[in-house]
């Protein structure tokens, strides 16, 4: 299973960018789908997570500006980054819990650098 995350970049404040993390290979299902973060010197942490009854969690930082979504039949999450803010600058990783055959296991994609720019 691999894991294949775009859609970084750099951006002025308050503007936007979208993710994408796309699932490829054999299994049976994703359980959920989700982007963790890092900033220098700082400790990864959970952005946003979507499970597959498309319920959605999101750390108390990007509320109401991050939204994320899934498209089961395409495999893929997207992560929608709205006012962007220059805290918002990091690498950001996709991350899924996928069931294959009868366990399930805890799959990264590469990172993608967002640099927001004040």
């Amino acid at each position: 299973v691999q894991l294949q995350a775009s859609g970084g970049g750099l951006v002025q404040a308050g503007g936007y960018l979208r993710l994408s993390c796309a699932a490829s290979g054999t299994y049976n299902s994703i359980i959920s789908m989700g982007w963790y973060r890092q900033a220098p010197g700082k400790q990864r942490e959970l952005v946003a997570l979507i499970n597959s009854n498309d319920i959605t969690n999101y750390v108390d930082s990007v509320k109401g500006r991050f939204t994320i979504s899934r498209d089961n039949a395409k495999n893929t999450a997207y992560l929608q980054m709205n006012s962007l803010k220059p805290e918002d600058t990091a690498v950001y990783y996709c991350n899924a819990h996928i069931l294959r055959f009868q366990t399930v296991n805890d799959y990264w994609g590469q990172g993608t650098l967002v640099t927001v720019s004040s």
